[in-house]
């Protein structure tokens, strides 16, 4: 695995008039842009690994930020081979593939006849509900499957690259493609029903936010700063809230995105910039109701009392759900390119740059637990369970599962 592709993939996207970035990692100053080294932990928690499973390589050097979605006692996931799998979360058993040609297994590795769900390749991770699980291609392109069996429901067409994960809810799929359009499907046949189109700036990180649905309105986060609020019956925007300024000499210094997962609490939306702000919003009027100077490129994770996200350099925080206060901070996981964190039990899970996961326990922010999948980037945000336990996909496609620690 090489940590400068993918350190380049999590920091830029392809931009228009970018000039070449030089010296970056050519010199003895590339040193201090290598991950923190990891120490021991004084008191460790059992962190117990139940299973895994490798899914198929080649998705390390697109940047993806790949995860599975989990409904009940399955987990759904898509590999850049374009296939779409239904798991058993419990043993790791796949229950279908979206080939319905032939599987086999040799050991811990599957076999498949490479006949592509989608010729260019699957990019967001699957989204789930009403019976559906909807996958988006590097082409365009998107695919409605059958949650139970596996079998094809309905093709439909964005206009670019889908890198977020679809969103199902209220009868429509609500699609995100990678030139700022995002897209309203109907569920039943995958009718378009309306389209949002927004301008995208020069400069952005790879990556685009999941939807958020709440109530009426469905909520994204946008790459000049912003977050809006569309009409999920319509498309029309009903707010929108500017949550870092994108200002700078150039477009490097005004990348602002609001790329990671969104946190919506009972009347507040949460959200969190490249740039360095997280804001809590109305979700009644689109107006701030506290800012902080702390954001990540990452997402989001909500508990009772406080939002918790990891910033660029690499420090965890836990803010105050109320006012934005800093509760805690861990600085320990430097120059690791932390995922989005995610919350099991009473610890909050991170992956990282080298394979990673890392438990935090969540009232005081002291690391407790440790175990690496594989030497390979962990880009996409662990996923828990109602049951507890978590779901976690390298960048070359191994997935683990690990049970709730006692």
């Amino acid at each position: 695995m090489s940590f400068r592709i993918v350190l380049l993939a999590l920091i830029l996207v392809f931009a228009t008039g970018c000039s070449t970035i030089k010296g970056w990692f050519g010199d003895s100053k590339g040193k201090a842009l290598e991950p923190a080294e990891l120490t021991d932990i004084a008191s460790p928690i059992a962190v117990d690994r139940a299973w895994s499973l490798n899914l198929g390589d080649g998705r390390e050097k697109l940047g993806l930020r790949q995860k599975v979605a989990v409904e009940g006692e399955r987990l759904y996931v898509s590999n850049d081979d374009g296939q779409v799998l239904a798991i058993n979360a419990g043993t790791g058993d796949v229950i279908w593939d979206s080939q319905a040609v032939k599987t086999g297994k040799t050991g811990n590795r599957l076999l498949f006849w490479r006949r592509k769900t989608i010729e260019a390749g699957l990019s967001g991770g699957p989204g789930v509900g009403n019976g559906l699980v909807v996958v988006g291609g590097r082409n365009g392109e998107v695919i409605a499957f059958d949650a139970e069996t596996g079998a094809e429901r309905w093709k439909a067409a964005s206009t670019s690259e889908v890198i977020a994960t679809p969103l199902v809810a209220g009868g429509l799929v609500v699609v995100r493609s990678n030139d700022g359009r995002t897209f309203g499907f109907d569920a039943a046949d995958g009718t378009r029903k309306w389209v949002f189109d927004r301008g995208l700036p020069n400069l952005s990180v790879r990556g685009n936010g999941t939807p958020v649905a709440g109530g009426e309105l469905v909520y994204l986060g946008y790459d000049d700063g912003s977050v809006i609020a569309l009409r999920l019956a319509d498309g029309l925007l009903a707010w929108e809230q500017l949550v870092a300024e994108p200002d700078g000499r150039n477009d490097l210094e005004r990348m602002a995105d609001v790329d990671g997962e969104l946190q919506l609490g009972l009347s507040e939306l949460y959200a969190t910039s490249f740039r360095g702000q997280t804001v809590a919003i109305s979700t009644t009027n689109g107006e701030p109701m506290w800012n902080r100077d702390i954001g990540g490129y990452g997402g989001l994770a909500l508990l009772a009392d406080r939002v918790v996200l990891a910033d660029p350099a690499g420090t965890v925080w836990a803010l105050d759900r109320n006012t934005g206060s800093a509760l805690w901070k861990q600085e320990a996981l430097a120059r690791r390119w932390l995922t989005s964190p995610a919350v099991q039990g009473n610890y909050i899970v991170v992956g990282d740059i080298e394979g990673y996961l890392h438990w935090i326990r969540a009232d005081d922010g002291v690391i407790v637990g440790r175990d690496r999948i594989e030497n390979s980037a962990i880009l996409g945000t662990p996923q828990v369970s109602a049951s507890g336990t978590l779901f976690a996909i390298t960048a070359e496609g191994k997935l683990a599962a690990y049970p709730q620690p006692q």
